[in-house]
């Protein structure tokens, strides 16, 4: 969130680009921009840019399973002001649009969403 980070390690490549929102706890956090997606990597390959996607190579092994993996390269992080609450099945991707009115709507609800966002490779930065 803090554009820190500027590589999502995936075990999918994805043809979205743009504006997608961050998901924790429920609700979005934040949002980023997807200007493309590179690989796939070995472990090994994604050592030499541990700067871009600040994983150790013992997360990045964990995490592929012995399968190449890919960097969704993001820019433009922000934090949104008020988190807002999104319905979801865990598991499952999910993409949503949101409207003014929903970021307005969540003035209204718990603030609670931690600092840093839960991944499938530990918390974000």
């Amino acid at each position: 969130m803090e554009g820190k980070k500027t590589w999502e390690i995936r075990k999918h490549p994805t043809r979205v680009r743009g504006r997608i929102g961050i998901i924790s706890g429920g609700k979005v956090i934040g949002t980023a921009e997807i200007r493309e997606t590179r690989g796939p990597f070995s472990v090994e390959e994604l050592g030499a840019h541990a700067d871009k996607h600040l994983a150790d190579a013992e997360t990045l092994e964990a995490y592929a399973q012995g399968r190449p993996l890919y960097a969704w390269v993001m820019e433009r992080a922000r934090r949104l002001d008020r988190p807002v609450p999104v319905r979801r099945r865990p598991g499952h991707q999910l993409w949503v649009r949101l409207r003014a009115e929903d970021q307005q709507d969540a003035s209204d609800q718990d603030e609670s969403a931690g600092a840093s966002t839960d991944t499938s490779l530990g918390k974000q930065r």
